[in-house]
């Protein structure tokens, strides 16, 4: 008998970086647009500081409380509270743009990979797999990441010091933990969810920090 799918495989991937960072992520097909975009932060552990957008066929979806047109003659912003995931009827070759920080302006290609049948039909979103650290907020979009990095890495470099500092003293770009990523997914919805202000330090980092002070 033929089972109605309660869940979509999506994976999304911040674009114009090499090596790629995403995430596979398990989603309701219950939620629509706006929760998808909390999934999205949690996912990712962006702090949802900024504005933010999806981009479907040529159209923009939005918060339509945050994100107007500025003048007569631009382009309308749908609410995206009303666009459900069910609304889109397969499984796969669904993709379009979700783009977050219109300054940094960070795009993100989300693609359906397939539609699942989970029983109990899941309440919340999880993660499943991923990979590498997404950049530090405020960063300079792609570009400004590639600079962080290059002077992340040389420590003869004259903004070595002053970046390590903002960072938190600590940015490891291939750092993923699925664990601690799935747990945020879950409580992407959650009123005022805590948001990772700096990338965890490795325990053995800690450590060594530990014993010498």
């Amino acid at each position: 008998m033929f089972k109605v799918p309660t869940a979509v495989q999506i994976r999304v991937t911040l674009q114009e970086i090499e090596p790629p960072i995403w995430r596979r992520l398990i989603v309701p097909r219950t939620f629509h647009l706006g929760e998808l975009h909390q999934v999205i932060q949690a996912a990712f552990g962006w702090w949802d500081y900024h504005l933010h957008e999806f981009q479907i066929g040529g159209l923009s979806f939005s918060d339509p409380d945050l994100v107007k047109p500025e003048f007569e003659g631009d382009p309308r912003v749908y609410d995206e509270r009303d666009v459900q995931l069910l609304d889109f009827s397969r499984g796969d070759d669904i993709n379009f743009v979700y783009v977050y920080d219109f300054g940094d302006d960070w795009h993100h290609l989300v693609e359906f990979e397939q539609l699942l049948v989970v029983e109990p039909a899941p309440r919340v979103a999880r993660c499943v797999d991923g990979a590498r650290a997404r950049p530090p907020e405020d960063v300079g979009g792609p570009h400004g990441y590639a600079e962080f990095l290059e002077s992340l890495a040389d420590r003869r470099h004259p903004e070595h010091a002053d970046y390590k500092r903002w960072v938190g003293g600590h940015f490891d770009p291939e750092w993923f933990d699925l664990k601690l990523c799935d747990r945020d997914v879950r409580r992407a919805l959650t009123p005022n969810r805590p948001i990772r202000l700096k990338q965890p330090r490795p325990r053995r980092l800690r450590s060594t920090l530990a014993h010498n002070t």
